[in-house]
């Protein structure tokens, strides 16, 4: 009896330690434990303040490009420019996809709330009988074949991707309006042909010899690591989407929390990145020369006139080439120029916030060409010394693709700092 009357007890005890908040104020409990882990391939870059634009005087330049203190939130990034084989990664599974709803049947489960979706563990056999006839609209007729070789039609590969405008939300929505508009008109779509425009290699330089970077560059495994090109940046945010659906699919899976999305980084974030530190110093190895003591080159560019080879590059290097920057980065300047999310205005430094400044502009059809221009930074294997500065600013038409304009995406840090874990 003894043994029973301990046993309600300590029962009775346990009960009421299990019991809740008891009244007070202790948030939800039983929350998923959180770390911020660092993404594949991507360095964490802290929070900080710089002074942004020209590290030098420059008369003419100064006219659209001031130096001012701006702060810049934590984020990673991505420590090499995308690659060859990471972006295939991309058009691959595009083209699974497309393959995939093709041949139907066991290739789609239907995930109840979700609706229907890809069953990715089903192996596409694409030499069976049974799925040739399927399949056969993605590739290129037989009229368009070379020495009659089968070979997927890449104006097939077509994305589907949407976005949230929170930016036009915030600007419809105001407290007294909330839920009197429907949110989907802030869904935006649009479908996009991933694959690179390989032939940049030929449009960009006339009476230049160039063939063999057209037809080997992109799928050739010699390439792999070296930077894609021919991306326009409407394909780089594409990729940013599909690399954030990619991952949140994953996690979804294991019921883990999602992460911030991959984007392409702001020009703040990417010159402040890009510095690595070295706040007034014109590379982000420092400064203030290309040449190290020894007059080696720093970065891949066009040396001296007509000289394309002195820097040990010709073209593209790999992307682990040369020395990294202090946060780790690799070829910031030079190589390729990247991508950046804001859109390119002149006097956008007179009118962005100095906090974690970003001018973004998503163009409509119809629009002047002007405003359809986006900003590139770092200079590319074709430049001269002058645009690998940090603080030099360049755009190209956001529907191009060059041979020398490659990207890399940023994602940002849950949370103040690394210490706060």
């Amino acid at each position: 009896m003894k043994k029973l009357i301990l046993i309600f007890s300590l029962a009775v005890v346990l009960a009421g330690c299990g019991g809740g908040n008891k009244g007070q104020l202790t948030g939800v409990l039983n929350r998923p434990s959180w770390y911020q882990p660092d993404p594949y391939g991507m360095v964490f870059i802290p929070s900080g303040s710089y002074t942004m634009g020209p590290s030098d005087q420059d008369v003419p330049y100064a006219l659209t490009s001031q130096s001012r203190t701006v702060s810049v939130h934590a984020f990673y990034m991505d420590e090499t420019e995308i690659t060859n084989n990471e972006y295939r990664q991309f058009v691959d599974w595009v083209r699974d996809s497309i393959a995939h709803k093709l041949i139907a049947e066991e290739h789609i489960v239907n995930e109840g709330e979700y609706g229907e979706m890809i069953n990715w563990r089903k192996r596409i056999k694409w030499d069976d009988e049974d799925n040739e006839e399927k399949l056969a609209e993605m590739f290129l007729p037989e009229s368009e074949r070379f020495y009659k070789r089968k070979e997927i039609d890449s104006r097939k590969l077509n994305y589907e991707y949407y976005w949230i405008d929170l930016k036009a939300a915030a600007q419809k929505f105001s407290a007294r309006e909330q839920g009197k508009t429907d949110r989907s008109v802030f869904i935006k779509k649009d479908i996009i042909n991933v694959y690179p425009d390989t032939l940049s290699w030929m449009h960009d330089y006339t009476y230049s010899f160039n063939e063999p970077m057209t037809e080997k560059y992109f799928w050739h495994p010699a390439y792999d690591d070296y930077p894609v090109v021919g991306v326009s940046w409407k394909q780089a945010r594409a990729f940013c989407i599909w690399r954030t659906n990619f991952e949140t699919d994953y996690l979804d899976a294991i019921e883990e929390p999602f992460h911030q999305n991959y984007r392409l980084p702001t020009e703040a974030e990417w010159e402040y990145a890009s510095r690595g530190g070295q706040e007034l110093n014109p590379y982000p190895w420092g400064g203030p020369y290309i040449r190290n003591s020894l007059g080696c080159f720093l970065a891949n560019y066009k040396p001296m006139r007509g000289n394309y080879t002195d820097d040990g590059g010709f073209y593209t290097v790999k992307v682990t080439s040369y020395w990294p920057n202090d946060y780790g980065l690799y070829c910031m300047s030079g190589n390729v120029a990247e991508w950046c999310r804001d859109a390119y205005e002149a006097s956008g430094y007179n009118i962005t916030h100095d906090l974690n400044a970003d001018y973004e502009y998503d163009e409509k059809e119809g629009d002047l060409p002007s405003v359809k221009r986006k900003l590139i930074r770092g200079g590319s294997w074709k430049d001269i010394g002058y645009y690998l500065q940090t603080g030099t600013r360049s755009w190209e038409f956001s529907d191009t693709a060059k041979c020398y304009v490659g990207f890399r995406c940023v994602q940002s840090f849950l949370g103040r700092d690394k210490s706060d874990f």
